[in-house]
């Protein structure tokens, strides 16, 4: 095998370098996919890559990639020794039984490694994203008259959550405020984390600052840089989903923890590579931070704030559900707060509107049977 070439980009458009090689780097393993996919799926690649966005258009590879991997292995509707080989004659026979039985058997199946068994589960939610993926390619290949019959219709439904029926998690003030006690001043971590703590406070509590003011999503955060913050303009640029350039206003405490990591933890730059130098938030490597190791990081800090395990930490994304209904609950408008997070439709903000807090607990505060009943007792 060859030396693997170096990756250069020779960026003439607005985009920072770093959201460019992520566009690449996504669109790369989209390529190395449909590769292993049967030729006659051209028109299915085309279609996804004109109308989803690069992780959707990834995703459906994936599931598509599974689908024909799970013909091969599992099932006796072709002779292909690898996914690539299926014929279309072979699709041709596929019914929609078979297909509602791959939606069943991806409920639940083993994986089996050189030194053990890996059970996967999923919920209906990714059941419903891969009969979507599904669907949209025998769709495709019926439109462009490949396939004989549209078998979609036979497909059995799956149903997920409507907005409204799951219920929203996001910390509550108080759990925020000791979240940040703990990220300012190391309390509630073990030994082993504060050795690390020691080197990490002022980037982690900037992550979590930056998080809580402006419900950033993960990838949104992962890819910021030093030179997407203008301080005498009080503002920051942030690329969001389908590539769009967005300016958000930094205030007091954003402006401050930001500087903080800058000035007092933030490596200079001569001591980093040239791809790593803009990058905002930096690994104890020196490498702009991967989203996994950002997503361990608020992990930690939400299951201090929440007094719970850190396997029951939070995601990123419940941040970003804390952000949402800390400002709805401080009177502002849904519509600026739709604007501020980048949601699509009003309705998904109106979700976070509709969520109360501490709504529960204030139902249940003058409830307190036991309390009464000693009450009572002592007045005997």
């Amino acid at each position: 095998m060859g030396k693997q070439k170096i990756v250069k980009i020779h960026n003439k458009s607005d985009k920072p370098d770093n959201i460019v090689m992520k566009e690449h780097e996504i669109t790369s393993q989209c390529e190395e996919i449909e590769k292993q996919l049967p030729s006659f799926m051209r028109g299915y690649f085309n279609y996804i890559k004109g109308n989803d966005l690069p992780m959707t258009r990834l995703a459906y590879l994936h599931d598509v990639k599974f689908f024909c991997d799970y013909l091969v292995n599992e099932t006796d509707l072709t002779a292909a020794e690898d996914a690539h080989s299926i014929t279309l004659a072979e699709f041709n026979k596929i019914k929609a039984v078979d297909v509602n039985i791959f939606i069943e058997y991806c409920r639940k199946y083993e994986v089996e490694t050189e030194d053990c068994i890996i059970v996967y589960e999923n919920g209906n939610k990714t059941l419903a994203r891969k009969k979507s993926s599904i669907s949209v390619l025998f769709k495709q290949l019926f439109r462009d008259e490949l396939l004989e019959n549209n078998i979609t219709d036979g497909f059995d439904p799956i149903r997920v959550p409507k907005p409204g029926e799951k219920e929203i998690k996001a910390l509550q003030d108080d759990e925020v405020m000791i979240m940040l006690d703990a990220v300012t001043n190391g309390s509630g971590l073990t030994p082993k984390e504060m050795q690390y703590w020691e080197k990490t406070k002022y980037r982690d509590k900037a992550i979590l600052i930056v998080f809580l003011t402006y419900g950033l999503r993960l990838s949104e955060l992962q890819q910021l840089n030093v030179s997407s913050f203008n301080f005498n303009r009080g503002e920051f640029k942030i690329y969001r989903k389908r590539g769009k350039e967005s300016t958000m206003p930094l205030n007091r405490s954003v402006t401050q923890v930001i500087n903080d990591y800058l000035k007092l933890e933030r490596p200079p730059d001569d001591e980093l590579e040239d791809l790593h130098k803009d990058a905002l938030f930096l690994s104890l490597q020196g490498k702009r931070m991967t989203e996994r190791a950002i997503r361990d990081l608020v992990k930690k800090y939400t299951s201090i704030g929440m007094r719970t395990a850190r396997s029951a930490g939070y995601s990123p994304h419940k941040l970003r559900a804390t952000a949402a209904t800390s400002l709805i609950g401080r009177g502002n408008s849904i519509f600026d707060v739709q604007a501020l997070l980048d949601h699509e439709q009003v309705t998904t903000t109106q979700l976070y509107a509709a969520h109360k807090m501490n709504v529960k607990r204030d139902l249940v505060k003058d409830m307190e049977w036991e309390l009464e009943r000693e009450g009572k007792d002592h007045k005997k």
